[in-house]
Formats: C-alpha cells, sequence, structure tokens
C-alpha cells in the first residue's frame, strides 16, 4: 500500500469515527477540508441506512454543501435554528492546549461562527496537524475585506508578523473567500498567546476574522499510522 492510500485511509478512519459521534434528531455544523469530506460522506451513508434519522446540516463553506448535497443531507441556515449540537470541522495546527490554526481552505470565517455555536465541537486531524507551540508550522489566516489590504498589512508587520497575500492555484490572481474577501497569510515567530493575538488581529479595521481558535474544541480525534494500519485516538 503506497503512503497515498495509508493517508488517505488514516482521513477516512479519523471522518468515520466523527460521523459515528453524531446522534438522530440532531443539528450538525458540518465543516471544510479532505478529512471533514470523510465525515460529511459517513454521515450521509448513515443517513441512508436508516442508522441516523432527523438530521440537519449547516454548511461552513460551498464545498461543504456540495459535498451534504452530494450525500443527501438536509441543509438549514443559522436563520431557522437557536443552537447546533455538534459541530465537525478540519485543523491545519492543533497545540497540547487544544488551541487551533484554521484556514488552510480559507473558510475559517463561518468555520468559526458555526464551531463556536455547537454544543460540542470535534476537531478531525491527522498526526502530522499536531505542534507543541501554535503557529510553528502554519501562518495565521486573516480574512480581509478588499479595500482595508494595505493598511491591514502595514498593521500585521506592525504586530512582528510577516504578512503574505494568499494566491490561487491554477487561477491567476488572490484567492477570494466565499465572502468576497481577500485572505492574508501572517507568519509569526512566536505567539506565546493566543487567545490575544486572536483579539488584537480582529480589531484591525478591515479585518473579518481570522484562523486562531481558542477554548473552542471539545475532542480532538487524530488520525496515526502504526505498522502500517491507521488508527485513530483521541485529545
Amino acid at each position: 500500500m503506497s503512503t497515498q492510500d495509508i493517508i488517505k485511509m488514516m482521513k477516512q478512519e479519523v471522518g468515520k469515527a466523527a460521523a459515528d459521534l453524531v446522534k438522530s434528531n440532531s443539528i450538525v455544523g458540518l465543516g471544510t477540508g479532505s478529512t471533514t469530506a470523510y465525515a460529511i460522506e459517513y454521515i450521509g451513508k448513515r443517513l441512508k441506512s436508516g442508522n441516523l434519522k432527523n438530521i440537519v446540516g449547516i454548511p461552513t463553506s460551498f464545498q461543504a454543501e456540495v459535498l451534504s448535497k452530494q450525500y443527501s443531507i438536509p441543509l438549514t441556515t443559522l436563520d431557522a435554528i437557536n443552537h447546533i449540537d455538534i459541530a465537525i470541522d478540519g485543523a491545519d495546527e492543533v497545540d497540547m492546549q487544544k488551541n487551533l490554526i484554521k484556514g488552510g481552505g480559507a473558510a475559517h470565517t463561518r468555520e468559526k461562527v458555526v464551531d463556536y455555536l455547537a454544543n460540542q465541537f470535534i476537531v478531525v486531524v491527522d498526526a502530522g496537524k499536531l505542534v507543541t507551540k501554535l503557529g510553528s508550522v502554519f501562518a495565521v489566516p486573516v480574512e480581509v475585506i478588499p479595500m482595508a489590504l494595505t493598511p491591514v498589512i502595514n498593521s500585521i508587520k506592525q504586530l512582528g508578523g510577516k504578512p503574505e497575500l494568499r494566491m490561487g492555484l491554477r487561477k491567476a490572481g488572490p484567492v477570494v473567500t466565499d465572502q468576497g474577501n481577500l485572505v492574508i497569510d501572517a507568519k509569526f515567530n512566536d505567539i506565546p498567546n493566543p487567545a490575544n493575538l486572536e483579539k488584537v488581529l480582529n480589531n484591525i479595521p478591515g479585518v473579518l476574522e481570522n484562523g486562531i481558535f481558542v477554548n473552542c474544541a471539545d475532542i480532538i480525534l487524530i488520525g496515526e499510522v502504526q505498522d502500517g494500519k491507521s488508527i485513530v485516538r483521541e485529545m
């Protein structure tokens, strides 16, 4: 089995483990990314088999919406509900205090709205996403309204960050979010206080939201490969 196959199997196992935590008669936040995509697929399979009943989903992105429809998961909006029972989402980095950096898929603003509203937030990652210090590998994604791009870049530099406008892959020009905004990836050499940096970044005029998630994750499901087999452990 190739490395790619093992990684795919590991993501499937983690997605399935998260989908198994969803109960009937619940409102589910449906996250964005490759591992969460498997969770959406397995929720759909549980619904189809009758193992799961009366579920409605709140998608965090256009990707999650398309996948949910593909797997026949009924969707609703935040206007129509007053709570979310469980949310399942990925992360780009997870530290030992369960702080996260999210936004590799540029969906962190909608993800933050949904994930913080959820009574229980399940994070699905592979072991490679675990870090001892937040920001050690991944830059902090910052969603910014287009007119404020230059002032926000200058403000991030003043905070000691190295800002870079995220450019599209196989697309000329920058990445545009589902809200029609731009993403600045801000690399910080050290984030001693993630909660403080989250607030400071969000207080810059023109910033909509950033990818630091603190005091939010309840369960981290981690996929690992041991002796050529994929296992899932909980943090």
